[in-house]
């Protein structure tokens, strides 16, 4: 493949960091983070190796769920800043070689969006349709819901027209109705300004509701034979508008299996959803770290479909949510609660985890560099969230979900660096404890050459050096040592093999790689450490407790530094 076409799938190789708004910087003293803040940190995200920036939701919002819940979709929330922040923050990252998308919320709006009021005035509004209403009863749909703990139902009755309305998460963010080509036109309409504003693209939220029609009423005729074409469309609008600066993506939040996931993808075309983050095995592998055997992980390897050439997948070891394992068996999901969240606060509807990384870990930081290790090795995209990279803890005081999106510890003073404003300004109040800011800040890390910071900037750095991370095949290879994964990527001739001990007791490695030539050197791109292959193709590496390795086959003729 020419340098040309690698270089417009840039997400194949991208490393993807998201940032809640309010929580980032507060370059004002008003106690909320702002969009201004986050520019003052580009240059703080460009020496990680972050080269792609995703913004949580900066639209005017009740923030009823995190400003999932858009009151207005052309808006900037005044407390975040304005147009010209945001242009100003795209301007500067785009120097830095950092790309920006923003979230896309086409499922849903607030129900204090101007639509939503206008819708019920009257059933003769014209935006009444631009919603899912019903007039008989549902019945009991609570076992739909989104949010159990909050909610018994998708549909809410509305007593002013005397008629129920749908909505998978919370009855303040009432489904639009994609079914209207008023809608979908308004959707492309908005895709269309902030593409214009120099976003990159979109992290498309909830998708497989989006497009789901079986549950709206009164549109058994409309011009698409399949739901996918709607996304085939939405897809065919971004590369005609972005078609001028380069490739823009979209990458969907579809929490199926792989094989499900695979139509979203737009099977063997490629022509719906650019990314999919990859929740099935993000949830295989916490099972893998809960039970340290490596087999559920590998078989969730083995289960993903080959893609084309553009699709991509996106892995995450945390996200902005609870930490979801839907896609587990109930045996599977109660080792992964019982591992990681033995307490019933740090758990969010009986089905994820509300913490961190270092919290589940108990501040192991052997089992957080491997952790970390494993997520740059994995075939795909990786996706960092704010904070992950200095390991920064929950806040369990904090309700819900949000108990994972602190204010950022910049330093060990006053509100973590965070902000100048008085503690009790903040609109969400800075971790304490074992992984308060006084033991857990950017500042410090920043000088300390063994801390996450490093080892994370460090995996940055050989990842970006190493497109068959991105690119490759993936192989499981076997070794005979439960507790270890070991696989192989391989891209246009270039292979790596990447070793993680998931167990805490040292273990040796003994694998063969068939496909290799004898004496063949492997040499590791975190450490001094190499081997050769023997004549039987064969090769012996230990890996401490939580150990890793990547593993680079130097043939004659690389021309890429070890």
């Amino acid at each position: 493949m020419r340098i040309t076409e690698t270089a417009d799938l840039w997400y194949k190789n991208a490393i993807i960091y998201c940032i809640d708004v309010e929580t980032y910087l507060d370059s004002n003293g008003d106690g909320t983070g702002d969009l201004h803040g986050i520019t003052q940190r580009i240059d703080y995200l460009a020496e990680i190796g972050v080269n792609c920036l995703w913004l949580m939701p900066f639209y005017p919002s009740p923030r009823r769920d995190n400003g999932y819940d858009i009151a207005d979709m052309y808006g900037v929330d005044s407390r975040y800043g304005d147009h010209g922040d945001l242009v100003e923050l795209i301007r500067v990252a785009h120097d830095r070689g950092i790309r920006v998308i923003a979230d896309l919320v086409i499922n849903h709006t607030s129900d204090q969006h101007p639509w939503f009021k206008a819708a019920r005035r009257s059933k003769n509004s014209p935006y009444r349709d631009y919603y899912v209403w019903r007039a008989d009863d549902p019945g009991d749909t609570s076992d739909q819901t989104m949010f159990p703990d909050v909610e018994d139902g998708i549909w809410t009755y509305d007593e002013r027209t005397e008629e129920w309305y749908l909505h998978h998460f919370l009855h303040t963010q009432p489904d639009l109705n994609t079914a209207n080509r008023q809608v979908r036109d308004e959707i492309a309409k908005m895709m269309g300004f902030w593409l214009q504003l120099g976003v990159d693209g979109f992290r498309v939220d909830a998708v497989p509701f989006a497009i789901n029609q079986e549950t709206l009423v009164g549109h058994d005729e409309h011009e698409f034979a399949e739901p996918h074409d709607y996304l085939r469309t939405l897809r065919s609008f971004l590369q005609r508008r972005a078609s001028g600066q380069g490739s823009a993506i979209m990458l969907g939040e579809v929490n199926l299996p792989h094989e499900e996931q695979l139509a979203f993808f737009g099977g063997e075309d490629g022509d719906q959803l650019t990314m999919q983050f990859d929740f099935f095995t993000n949830q295989r592998l916490f099972l893998a770290m809960a039970r340290q055997q490596a087999a559920p992980l590998a078989e969730a390897l083995r289960s993903r479909p080959t893609l084309g050439a553009e699709p991509q997948y996106a892995n995450f070891l945390r996200n902005h949510d609870e930490l979801t394992l839907d896609l587990l068996s109930d045996q599977e999901r109660n080792e992964v609660l019982d591992a990681f969240a033995p307490e019933e606060e740090m758990r969010f509807a009986g089905r994820g985890l509300r913490r961190r990384l270092p919290g589940m870990f108990a501040g192991d930081p052997r089992r957080l560099k491997m952790a970390y290790s494993l997520l740059f090795a994995l075939p795909g995209t990786p996706v960092l969230f704010y904070g992950e990279e200095i390991g920064m803890g929950e806040n369990l005081e904090v309700p819900g979900r949000e108990a994972v999106r602190t204010p950022m510890q910049w330093t060990s003073g006053k509100n973590a660096g965070f902000s100048t404003a008085k503690p009790s300004a903040l609109g969400r109040a800075v971790t304490q404890g074992a992984f308060g800011p006084e033991h857990v800040n950017a500042a410090d890390a920043r000088r300390d050459q063994d801390s996450l910071l490093h080892h994370i900037t460090r995996l940055a750095k050989r990842y970006r050096e190493s497109p068959e991370l991105g690119w490759g095949q993936c192989q499981i290879i076997e070794t005979g040592v439960p507790e270890v994964l070991a696989h192989q990527l391989s891209w246009e001739g270039k292979t790596m093999v990447l070793l993680h001990n998931l167990g805490s007791e040292p273990a040796v490695v003994e694998f063969v790689l068939e496909d290799q030539e004898p004496g063949t050197v492997l040499m590791d791109l975190l450490s001094e450490e190499s081997c050769k292959l023997g004549a039987d193709r064969d090769a012996r590496m230990p890996l401490d407790g939580y150990g890793y390795r990547w593993l680079r086959l130097v043939r004659e003729g690389d021309h890429r530094l070890v």
